[in-house]
C-alpha cells in the first residue's frame, strides 16, 4: 500500500507471506500480512452481519470511485484503520469461510502504465476488501470478482490481494490499469513479498493454476512488453517494475525470510532472482510466522534496532509504524468456526502480541471495536499495545527483552487455551450447535480481555523500569 492517505505524510507498505498445506507443522493453510502505515493509524476490529438489506452502491471515501453492489450480503470482519470505516477492512473471514488479506502494494512498470495506465477513479487498494468479501463464497470467486471489477473500472494504483478458503489459496496481482494475474498457492511451497510484483510463469491453459485477464500475454505482445522470440512469456519482466530502491527496500525481505525459511537457497539480496515459490528446509509453523514477522536482520550488522540506527538501508519486515500484523489459518480437518483463525498483532509485530480471533465468534471485546483514532486514549485495544512499543523503541535493547519474554508467555498460554476451546467446541457443536457458538464467542472475548489486560500490567512494570532508569541518571544523591 505505496499510496498517501488522509495524513498526507507517510506512504503505506506490507509483507506478504503465504504457505502451502504440505509445507506446515500442522498442515493448515496460511495467508499472512503486515499492514505497514503510520502508527497513528489506530486499527479497530469491525463485525459486520449477513444481510438481505445491504447498501446498493459502495462510495469511497477518498475519490469518486462507484460501484454497485448485490443487496444481499455476508456478515464478515475487517480491520480497518479509524480513517476508513466499512471500507479499507484489510483481513477477516465471511462467514461463508472465506478470508481475505487486501493489500500488498506492488508497482507496474513505467512502459506498462504508458500502455494501460492507472485509472485515477478506478478501483484503488481501500476500496478493494469491502466491495468483493461480502459477496464471495469461495476463494477462486473471490480472484473472479475482483478480477472483474479490475477490468471494469480499472485500478487506480498497483496491488496484490491474497484469498483462501478450506480448499484452496490464491493471490491476484494486478498489471498495469486493467489488467491481471492470480495463481493458485502451490500445496508444497511457501511465497514470500515486500512491495513487489513476483509472478513470472503464467500458463494460459491451466485453468486449475491460473487465472488472468483474457488479453495478459497478447496485450504484452502488441504493446511490446513481451516478445515471444525471447522465450516464455514472463508476467513480471512483462509489466513489473525493478529499480535500484528495490535492491535496499523490497530485495532484502524477500532475501531475509527466505534465507529463514530456507537457507540453502544461494541467492544475492541485490539481484531479483528469487524463486517465486519456495520449498521450507523444515515445515513452517503457527511460531515460525510469528518469528518472521518480527523479523529484523536480528543480530546482524543490519539491525536497525541492536545498533539504533533509524536510517539503516536494509528495510526491516518489523517496522514501528505497522498498525496490524495478520495471520490467517486455515485448518480444513476441523469445522470452519473454529478451524479458521485469524491471529492479529496491533502495532509493531516485533512488540506486540499475537491475539486468536475465530471465524465462527459473532462478538469481540468492545476495547478492540472502539473508535481509536490518531491520539493516544486509556480504554481502546489498539492504543494499549501501541504504548508499549512506543515505550519499548525509546531503549530497544533494555525494554525489548522484558516486553518479547512476556508476550511470549501469553502467546504460549493462549495455544494451551485454543486447544481446550477447540475441544470443547467439537464436543457440543453437533448436538448444541447454538451453545458451542455462544462458548466459542465468549472463549474468544475472555482470550482478547486477558491480552488486554496483561499489556496494561506490562505497561506499568515497564513504567516501574523506566523510573529507575531514570533515577540512576539523575541520582543527585550527593551523601
Amino acid at each position: 500500500m505505496e499510496k498517501e492517505k488522509i495524513s498526507g505524510k507517510l506512504p503505506s507498505e506490507c509483507t506478504t507471506i503465504i504457505v502451502g498445506e504440505e509445507q506446515s507443522v500442522d498442515g493448515a493453510r496460511y495467508l499472512c500480512r503486515s499492514s505497514d502505515f503510520d502508527a497513528l493509524m489506530a486499527i479497530n476490529v469491525e463485525v459486520h452481519r449477513d444481510t438481505d438489506d445491504g447498501q446498493e452502491e459502495f462510495v469511497a471515501k477518498d475519490s469518486k470511485f462507484r460501484c454497485p453492489l448485490p443487496k444481499k450480503a455476508l456478515g464478515y470482519t475487517g480491520l480497518p484503520d479509524y480513517t476508513y470505516p466499512g471500507e479499507w477492512g484489510s483481513a477477516g473471514y465471511n462467514t461463508a469461510g472465506v478470508g481475505m488479506s487486501s493489500t500488498e502494494t506492488i508497482f507496474s512498470s513505467e512502459k506498462a502504465l504508458e500502455a494501460d495506465p492507472y485509472v485515477e477513479d478506478g478501483l484503488a487498494e481501500n476500496c478493494t476488501y469491502n466491495i468483493v468479501l461480502p459477496y464471495v463464497h469461495t476463494a477462486r470467486e473471490g480472484v473472479e470478482r475482483l478480477g472483474a471489477l479490475i477490468e471494469k473500472y480499472g485500478s487506480a494504483e498497483g496491488f496484490g490481494i491474497g484469498f483462501i478458503d478450506a480448499k484452496e489459496t490464491w493471490y491476484l496481482e494486478n498489471a498495469g490499469g486493467h489488467r491481471w494475474l492470480a495463481c493458485r498457492m502451490p500445496k508444497d511451497k511457501y511465497f514470500v513479498t515486500g512491495n513487489q510484483s513476483r509472478y513470472r510463469k503464467y500458463d494460459p491453459e491451466d485453468k486449475e493454476n491460473f487465472l488472468a485477464s483474457a488479453d495478459l500475454i497478447e496485450f504484452a505482445e502488441k504493446n511490446g512488453l513481451y516478445n515471444p522470440a525471447d522465450g516464455e512469456f514472463d508476467f513480471h519482466e512483462a509489466y513489473s517494475r525493478d529499480e535500484k530502491l528495490d535492491t535496499t527496500y523490497n530485495y532484502p525481505r524477500v532475501w531475509g525470510l527466505q534465507q529463514m525459511f530456507s537457507p540453502a537457497i544461494n541467492n544475492d539480496v541485490a539481484k531479483n532472482t528469487f524463486p517465486v515459490f519456495a520449498e521450507a528446509e523444515r515445515k513452517i509453523s503457527l511460531a515460525d510466522l510469528r518469528k518472521a514477522f518480527r523479523f529484523h536482520y536480528d543480530n546482524t550488522d543490519h539491525d536497525p534496532y541492536l545498533h539504533s540506527n533509524g536510517k539503516e538501508p536494509y528495510r526491516p519486515v518489523s517496522i514501528f509504524r505497522t498498525t496490524q500484523t495478520h495471520i490467517m489459518q486455515v485448518r480444513p480437518e476441523l469445522p470452519t468456526a473454529i478451524g479458521e483463525v485469524t491471529y492479529v498483532a496491533f502495532g509493531m509485530a516485533d512488540l506486540s502480541v499475537f491475539i486468536p480471533f475465530y471465524q465462527g465468534a459473532t462478538e469481540v471485546d468492545e476495547r478492540y471495536t472502539y473508535r481509536a483514532n490518531s491520539e493516544s486514549d486509556d480504554y481502546s485495544a489498539y492504543w494499549t499495545f501501541r504504548k508499549i512499543a512506543a515505550l519499548g523503541m525509546t531503549d530497544y535493547n533494555y525494554f525489548a527483552p522484558i516486553i518479547k519474554k512476556a508476550y511470549l508467555e501469553l502467546e504460549t498460554e493462549f495455544d494451551e487455551t485454543q486447544r481446550k476451546i477447540e475441544k470443547e467446541y467439537l464436543a457440543t457443536c453437533k448436538e448444541a450447535p447454538d451453545n458451542a457458538v455462544e462458548a466459542l464467542t465468549a472463549a474468544g472475548i475472555a482470550m482478547q480481555k486477558r491480552a488486554y489486560d496483561f499489556s496494561k500490567q506490562l505497561l506499568n512494570t515497564l513504567f516501574t523500569h523506566l523510573t529507575k532508569k531514570v533515577q540512576e541518571e539523575y541520582l543527585f544523591h550527593g551523601a
